[in-house]
């Protein structure tokens, strides 16, 4: 039954993608295919996370966005002059302020508690901070000063861009291990008031720090895993295969290069489920259950729960932070600014629920039902409102109204999505199975 349900799901949404391919256009439909690959891959890390241990990570926008500043450190081609300018110095003053931490947290840990242990730390922190500005402080400055217009950066390693993906997710994954270390053990509120403000203080030094990401100026121009389509356009081998599909070079390029991404993301979607089908099966995932079910039983049979969470933590973060520099790799460029809570946090929780909280296949299913209508909610609703508006004056007021409030269809699209899964499908489109 689950089986057949799976099949109808999935191929309703092949339908639909082919819908859009036939009646807008197949560089639109594969568009949307190629963001909902993205998205089911960030669903399946949230899944990890809420669906076999019960974590409430409110926090994905962050750990994305990770995943793209790793994007940029790895494929972006170093700026010349920038590590002779200032890029050491750089490096220096934040190796400077690791020390100063840790000198603190060793402080804390080995002097006993009172007003000597207070003041040794706060003197400790206090000449960190002025210690490490005082080199960070000019070499950042310098880096900043490269050009600004075009770069003002420190720029990457100019590695190929798949090589950041997992990177990526290793930069998720460590920042993650330092919330857990914090924060798991606590109630499950305090967990999500950690992520949601940690995500947003990693939003605000990637708009802020310029050396390192151009701030709000953006990093344009990153490298490709795929072919360019004006490349393409001049390649014999890809003339041929245009004439005997009958269409236009320009026009089938686009379409090539997205199939291309689409081939890429979809490998990767296989990867991450089987591993994660792997894990849920396995002893490891039926423990990380029976504490999500119930904790107190657990840890009365001699299971670390904290430590569970912390390892369960990191791997969905890991798998965010891996469609986080998919993600960049997409869009071509990292632009902090559009690392919205909406995006990358509600869209993605409403994926998993939607789909079904515990189930891999069901955030997939989330990740395509959801991001699909996301995008088609206006097209569809303004074609309602011409429906609705159809007898009424070319100059009505009221049918004007309609049609330029179309554009907002999308959160009520989405409320009415997960009103509808809720009411008559608690537990998802693809529940967990018992």
């Amino acid at each position: 039954m689950l089986l057949n349900r799976n099949f109808i799901y999935f191929t309703i949404m092949a339908l639909l993608l082919i819908g859009v391919g036939q009646f807008q256009s197949w560089n639109v439909s594969l568009s949307i295919l190629n963001l909902c690959l993205i998205s089911a891959i960030m669903a399946l890390g949230v899944n990890i996370q809420w669906g076999y241990a019960g974590l409430f990570n409110v926090g994905i926008m962050g750990f994305a966005a990770l995943g793209g500043l790793a994007a940029v450190l790895v494929a972006m081609p170093p700026v010349e002059g920038a590590w002779a300018t200032g890029g050491w110095g750089a490096i220096g003053g934040l190796i400077l302020a690791v020390i100063s931490i840790s000198l603190a947290v060793i402080t804390y840990k080995r002097m006993k508690a009172g007003r000597y242990r207070t003041i040794s730390i706060i003197t400790i922190c206090i000449i960190g901070f002025f210690v490490t500005r005082m080199v960070f402080g000019p070499a950042t400055q310098a880096i900043e000063a490269i050009n600004p217009a075009k770069s003002g950066y420190l720029g990457g390693l100019g590695l190929p861009i798949v090589v950041s993906w997992p990177v990526g997710g290793l930069f998720a994954g460590i920042a993650a291990w330092v919330i857990g270390k914090i924060t798991l053990g606590l109630r499950s509120d305090y967990l999500a008031i950690a992520t949601l403000g940690i995500s947003e203080i990693i939003i605000a030094v990637l708009k802020h720090e310029d050396w390192m990401t151009r701030g709000v100026k953006n990093v344009i121009g990153m490298p490709r895993p795929v072919p360019y389509e004006v490349n393409l356009q001049t390649t014999e081998w890809f003339i041929n295969l245009s004439n005997s599909l009958g269409a236009e070079p320009i026009g089938f390029s686009s379409i090539f290069v997205k199939i291309c991404y689409a081939s890429l993301f979809m490998l990767m979607l296989l990867i991450v489920l089987w591993l994660s089908e792997t894990a849920l099966k396995s002893p490891w995932g039926r423990m990380m259950r029976a504490i999500r079910d119930n904790e107190v039983s657990a840890n009365a049979m001699g299971k670390n729960v904290t430590k569970r969470h912390l390892q369960v933590f990191v791997l969905g973060s890991v798998v965010v932070g891996l469609a986080g520099a998919m993600l960049t790799t997409l869009d071509g460029q990292l632009t902090p600014t559009s690392y919205q809570p909406l995006r990358f946090t509600f869209l993605i929780w409403i994926m998993v629920i939607v789909g079904g909280s515990g189930n891999n296949w069901g955030a997939i299913l989330g990740g395509f039902v959801i991001w699909f209508f996301w995008i088609e909610a206006e097209p569809l609703g303004i074609l309602l409102m011409n429906v609705i508006t159809s007898g009424m004056s070319e100059d009505s007021g009221l049918r004007l109204h309609l049609i330029n409030s179309a554009a907002h269809m999308r959160l009520m699209t989405m409320g009415l999505i997960l009103l509808l899964v809720l009411r008559f499908s608690p537990k998802g489109l693809l529940p967990e199975k018992s």
